[in-house]
């Protein structure tokens, strides 16, 4: 019981790294291009890792491990981040959020496919009650659809819940922050590629608000929050605990009231208060 409950801790305190994300992409966003963001995020937390990996002398992984690993490296490090800012050319963030809605039901699926888990036929819906509640009240924004941003999301959510059911199964066996470490290095040669084609045009036009953007998302976002959230799943199970990435949206929106001053709705509020209820009910059955 205290493995599983060090498990959600650790998953919980992964999301609220990750949910910092959004207000860190948006003020970066304003001097640095999507793709070049996405790029250099990558890159700079595979030359942590792969530092992290050389000083605590880590044994690189066995063969068997290497599909797994590129998996995780399609699923989190290139594919989720890059689809999601090609589909943000084509839909609103609202728009988007109907879809991080039902990333932890693409988790929880993964888990059962590729991770050997068998949830309780109780957890499935308060999943999917969890999931709804969080595209019901993206959608109550009226986001308007579009059909190529919304089919890359679903590649996206369908890649990354790919990615994290690998992942957790992979640091059962070689550790959370090492299984990243390793996808990162295995992605770099490729993000490095398209950092370097898309360097800004002038660096002089870059506001510290940007850099410090980049530096979260760089370090926290894509290398110190996956440490906490392979972990979590690791060890809490990856069905159960992945529910709570349907809190991410509202901690994220949060955040961007409070650092920036958006505007947070009463909605928002009551749709939290029925997603805290469904992940409740997901932990009990998980």
């Amino acid at each position: 019981m205290d493995r599983k409950l060090d498990g959600w801790g650790s998953g919980l305190l992964g999301v609220i790294i990750f949910s910092g994300s959004l207000p860190a992409t948006r003020v970066a966003v304003g001097d640095f291009s999507p793709l070049f963001l996405t790029s250099a995020r990558a890159a700079i937390a595979a030359l942590l890792g792969a530092a992290f990996l050389a000083l605590l002398r880590q044994a690189k992984p066995a063969r068997k491990d290497l599909g797994a690993l590129v998996m995780v490296a399609l699923g989190v490090v290139i594919g989720f981040p890059l689809l999601t800012a090609l589909a943000l050319q084509h839909i609103t963030s609202a728009r988007a959020l109907v879809f991080i809605g039902l990333l932890p039901l693409a988790t929880a699926l993964f888990a059962v496919l590729r991770g050997g888990e068998r949830p309780k036929p109780a957890f499935w819906p308060f999943a999917l009650l969890g999931a709804m509640a969080v595209a019901g009240y993206a959608l109550s924004g009226g986001a308007p659809a579009a059909p190529t941003g919304d089919l890359l999301m679903v590649a996206a959510i369908l890649l990354c819940g790919l990615g994290y059911a690998e992942g957790a199964t992979l640091s059962r066996r070689l550790g959370g922050w090492q299984v990243i470490s390793w996808a990162l290095l295995l992605a770099l040669p490729i993000m490095a590629v398209v950092a370097l084609a898309t360097l800004p045009e002038s660096w002089g036009r870059i506001g510290v608000p940007a850099w410090l953007g980049l530096a979260y998302v760089s370090i926290f976002s894509m290398l110190i929050g996956f440490v906490f959230w392979y972990r979590g799943l690791a060890l809490g199970g990856i069905a159960g605990v992945g529910q709570l990435q349907l809190l991410q949206p509202f901690f994220g929106l949060t955040l961007a009231g409070l650092l920036l001053r958006e505007p947070i709705a009463w909605t928002m509020v009551a749709a939290t208060g029925l997603v805290v209820l469904c992940v409740a009910g997901a932990k009990r059955y998980a």
